[in-house]
């Protein structure tokens, strides 16, 4: 089981080998541990983690496309706490690491984005992670380009990949989705091309900001739940294009 108890820093048991090799093929079970000893040799605080999934599709081709935002937000994430996402498990590629003293599991499905559930149910229970705390990343074209929000239940709003979640997840919506914006495609043109294309000079400015922003969300959601900050936080995103 993947799981935490309050400490001063994290320490992360692997099956043994070689450390940080470029991909692993996982055969055992992963655990994330932190404790720190009470006063009568026991534990104090056990946290339970994260699952943290980017939805997008795998390889060259579809790097840096609209609909793969929710891979580079995983790599930001993975950056930012210095998580190497280093092995594959249930299709999926994975890091495993911390946000303060809460673990956290990183992944991005490496089967195409329409059968990214067949990762996030395998991997939910595996490491036993509740509903609550699956975070699943994907782009909005609702949301205009750069415009994050964060929602702690939804339906799939015809995104195949987060349908693809649910129906992995026994059907469950009650589980936390960060939103992406990338915006509408243009007149005319095909939905699935938009998907596909690339973002202009302005849209990718927009999207690094909102990358940015993203990182400090979720660290926000993964330590303190869907309080105060994360309210205020979606507001601040809903008009922020807008002029005062």
């Amino acid at each position: 089981m993947l799981y935490a108890l309050s400490a001063p820093k994290t320490c992360i048991s692997c099956p043994r080998g070689p450390p940080f090799p470029q991909k692993r093929q996982v055969s055992t079970r992963l655990c994330v541990h932190a404790s720190l000893p009470a006063d009568n040799g026991g534990f104090k605080v056990e946290y339970t983690p994260w699952l943290i999934v980017g939805l997008g599709n795998p390889g060259i081709k579809y790097h840096g496309t609209r609909h793969n935002v929710g891979f580079e937000m995983i790599d930001h994430i993975a950056q930012a706490q210095r998580i190497a996402m280093n092995t594959i498990q249930s299709k999926a590629l994975i890091g495993i690491g911390s946000i303060g003293e809460v673990p956290i599991l990183l992944a991005k499905p490496q089967a195409y984005m329409n059968f990214s559930g067949e990762s996030v149910g395998p991997l939910a229970a595996h490491y036993q992670v509740p509903l609550r705390h699956i975070l699943v990343i994907y782009d909005e074209m609702s949301l205009m380009n750069g415009v994050l929000r964060l929602q702690p239940k939804g339906g799939h709003g015809h995104h195949n990949g987060l349908k693809s979640v649910m129906n992995h997840l026994d059907g469950c919506r009650e589980f936390p989705r960060l939103c992406i914006g990338i915006g509408n495609p243009p007149g005319k043109m095909d939905m699935k091309a938009y998907l596909l294309q690339k973002f202009s000079p302005i849209e990718r400015e927009q999207i690094d900001a909102a990358l940015e922003q993203g990182v400090e969300a979720v660290r926000t959601l993964v330590l303190n739940g869907f309080d105060q900050n994360i309210s205020r936080f979606n507001m601040g995103q809903k008009y922020k294009y807008h002029a005062v």
